[in-house]
């Protein structure tokens, strides 16, 4: 089987949806499934004002059509809502074609932080978007119940991973700080509600792995703590083991892939009992969930590293790819005329 994602968020940004995005296709090439990409890399792009480090594709209608053409899947999943999200959409709804989509990032919250929208249009759009999906795709059944209750239907199940060849305890690992080291990775703007954790008295040292808008306001009114930038692979890894507690102060995020990538460090969580860090951990003894994040922090420090790495060690990528190949092949075999259009060629492919 060949899956064909389109997706706005691709490499260089470094983000959640990226990660699962390229790990879950590494785990699903091993169970036997090609997955191809439609990103922004082949068309112009242009930055926005207020994310000078992103960059937001004008796809080519004509050219998204021969690409997917090109690649001729047997299924489409389109990951994003963004322009080449769109301009697959419409690719499909224009010829008739099922297509599955899934739901990474809370736009509506995202939005009404920055401009005066309000959160019930932007929920509007998305339901329009996600409308005609056979399948929407939610990390957590939280979410999914969410979903459903604002209007979404066909939802169903595509939960995430954790790379345990890379992210696991090193012996030794140190930043050279003082103890205890609250740590929090990610992206450095303002949705992810840092100031929440930088604000904290805590003791020890706060350090935020990550780059972004609000970087260089929040090193100017936060100096005691320490901002590593933006690190990856092994460097990000060491970092994590170096760690006493992972703190995750955001409140709009649908998962978090970093909650699993601390707790496969064998490091804790502590964050707010919302939506995200709640779905993660549910009542699992490997975080402190509190509505004072500094009662979290501390709490945090008393969970023992065992406890993290025995819940890390459930959730493995190859059990994400698998979810994504089951609900993309569901949506195909029920198709009564996903035979007949597999035989006739790629004019006639089913994509689901």
């Amino acid at each position: 089987m060949r899956i064909l994602i389109a997706t706005d968020a691709w490499h260089p940004q470094v983000n959640g949806v990226v990660r699962t995005l390229t790990m879950m296709a590494e785990a699903a090439r091993s169970l036997g499934t090609e997955v191809v990409f439609l990103t922004p890399e082949t068309f112009p792009t242009v930055r926005l004002p207020s994310y000078p480090d992103l960059r937001i594709a004008i796809p080519n209608p004509f050219k998204v059509a021969r690409m997917i053409e090109a690649a001729q899947p047997d299924c489409i999943h389109i990951a994003t809502e963004g322009p080449i999200g769109l301009a697959a959409r419409r690719y499909c709804r224009k010829r008739g074609l099922r297509f599955t989509t899934s739901f990474h990032t809370r736009f509506p919250e995202y939005v009404s932080a920055r401009v005066p929208v309000p959160e019930s249009w932007v929920w509007a759009l998305l339901r329009r978007f996600h409308g005609a999906s056979s399948a929407v795709m939610a990390a957590t059944p939280a979410l999914a119940d969410e979903l459903r209750g604002r209007g979404f239907h066909n939802v169903v199940l595509w939960p995430r991973g954790v790379d345990g060849s890379l992210f696991h305890p090193r012996d030794g690992a140190d930043l050279g700080l003082k103890r205890p080291v609250y740590l929090s990775v990610g992206r450095v703007a303002v949705e992810k509600n840092l100031e929440a954790f930088l604000s904290l008295d805590l003791p020890g040292t706060k350090v935020v792995v990550g780059d972004g808008p609000a970087r260089a306001a929040l090193e100017r009114d936060f100096p005691n703590a320490v901002f590593l930038g933006a690190r990856q692979g092994e460097a990000l890894a060491q970092v994590y083991s170096a760690a006493d507690v992972f703190v995750f102060p955001s409140k709009t995020d649908t998962y978090g892939l970093v909650l699993l990538e601390a707790l496969a460090s064998g490091v804790p969580v502590a964050a707010f009992p919302v939506t995200g860090p709640r779905d993660v951990i549910g009542d699992a003894p490997v975080g402190v969930l509190n509505d004072d994040l500094g009662t979290a922090c501390l709490g945090a420090l008393n969970i023992p590293q065992q406890a993290c790495l025995d819940f890390a060690a459930d959730h493995t990528w190859a059990a994400s790819a698998r979810a994504f190949i089951d609900n993309v092949t569901r949506v195909w075999l029920l198709d009564p005329e996903h035979k007949r259009s597999r035989a006739l060629g790629k004019e006639s492919r089913l994509v689901a």
